[in-house]
């Protein structure tokens, strides 16, 4: 018997090729892809025009009618520590920088061990660190000497722990399962240091502010709504009647209501709820507000992945002997979990983003110190495109690193 390959031919386009195929492929197209290349020339050339200022405008004794057309970078400079630490009390910055320091160590250690089966710097990874090195340089030459110090010592501390990582990594391969449980206590190691306690000064919740602010809820939220979503999912698949109806009810109310609501009734019915000696800061609060409306929506992203395994594998599960909690935990959800990656990922990230209404209930998160500088500063009126740009980029920077680690996950 003569056995035939059927696999398709393998595609091989060289780019001018490429681009005859899908841009210019017909005379309707090849309009349109000149149209819109010119239309985003026009626009990137006048970003650039706008974003690097002539000479004569970079010093503060510029004439104002020749420069207002052109971006101050001054008004984002020159309020680093504003946007990072917000305001921190001065005398006790060092545990913002130790803080800081743990976590590129623990990022560096993490990345060495997870890339020590695998291409260390892949084109994704370039890319990204290529970013990341811009943003760190800009932020090296627009703050004070001692401040260059920390961060060039960081860049060491990192360099360092990604080696010895990958070097672990390589040597004892199952130290990977042991990350999630260091992360763990580094969180309260990093909350203790800014927090204070013990033989530490006491900083309270409701005083931390900018970049730390936003980072604190954010995780906190994540880390919380991620059981309680799986929780809520597993109760609206329950065979129970009243706690499949209890988890149905919750999550079609909280789904129906505004995040924005869900905030100002956490700030407000929180404390009445509670006991009169039992008072919650606004920061715990804010995260309560978040976990309830995060984890109504995790709830269904769960649930379809728990749909969309197979019956069979219960049943094969149960005639090996499993029981119900065996079956669930080692069978259904590990691969219900890995079938919803990208839409539990996805709303991680749309949290992470929502943390920006923390500014409106009062806290002062990193678009809060934003609209601080523009209203505190007359100096800035009318700069508030380079400062909301700033917040914006970094905005995408941590939620394009979600979105990379959640495709090397599925991988």
């Amino acid at each position: 018997m003569t056995v035939i390959d059927t696999q398709p031919p393998k595609a091989n386009l060289n780019p001018l090729n490429w681009l005859k195929k899908n841009l210019f492929n017909n005379w309707y197209n090849t309009i349109l892809t000149i149209i819109s290349l010119l239309f985003i020339v026009w626009i990137f050339y006048s970003f650039i025009n706008w974003a690097i200022p002539p000479a004569e405008c970079l010093t503060k004794d510029n004439a104002p009618r020749i420069c207002a057309n052109y971006a101050d970078w001054n008004a984002v400079t020159e309020n680093m520590r504003l946007f990072f630490v917000g305001y921190y009390p001065e005398e006790l910055l060092w545990r913002t920088w130790a803080s800081f320091k743990i976590i590129v160590a623990l990022s560096g250690f993490s990345w060495g061990i997870f890339s020590a089966s695998s291409t260390l710097f892949n084109r994704a990874t370039i890319i990204v660190l290529s970013v990341l090195g811009a943003s760190y340089l800009t932020i090296l030459f627009s703050v004070g000497f001692e401040s260059q110090q920390y961060l060039v010592a960081t860049l060491f501390i990192f360099a360092i722990t990604t080696l010895i990582g990958k070097k672990l990594g390589t040597n004892l391969p199952d130290l990977k399962l042991w990350l999630p449980l260091v992360w763990f206590f580094n969180f309260f190691l990093v909350l203790w240091l800014l927090q204070g306690g013990l033989f530490l000064e006491s900083v309270g919740l409701d005083n931390l502010s900018g970049i730390i602010l936003t980072f604190l809820a954010a995780i906190v939220s994540i880390v919380l709504c991620f059981p309680f979503g799986i929780l809520l999912a597993l109760g609206r698949q329950s065979h129970l009647p009243i706690i499949r109806w209890l988890s149905t009810i919750y999550i079609e109310i909280i789904r129906g209501l505004p995040l924005i609501g869900i905030l100002f009734m956490a700030q407000v019915m929180l404390p009445l709820v509670l006991p009169p000696d039992l008072r919650l800061s606004r920061v715990v609060r804010a995260i309560a507000g978040f976990t309830i409306f995060a984890s109504a929506y995790l709830a269904e992203n769960v649930r379809g992945g728990l749909q969309s395994v197979p019956r069979g594998q219960s049943e094969a599960a149960k005639a090996l002997g499993l029981n119900g909690p065996l079956v669930l935990a080692l069978i259904v959800l590990p691969q219900a979990l890995r079938a919803v990656i990208p839409s539990i990922v996805g709303q991680f990230i749309s949290l992470f983003k929502d943390t920006s209404l923390l500014a409106i209930v009062g806290l002062v998160d990193l678009l809060g110190i934003s609209q601080s500088i523009l209203l505190g500063n007359p100096e800035y009126n009318g700069r508030s495109v380079e400062i909301y740009l700033f917040v914006g980029f970094i905005y995408w920077i941590c939620c394009y690193s979600m979105s990379l680690a959640s495709r090397n996950l599925e991988k």
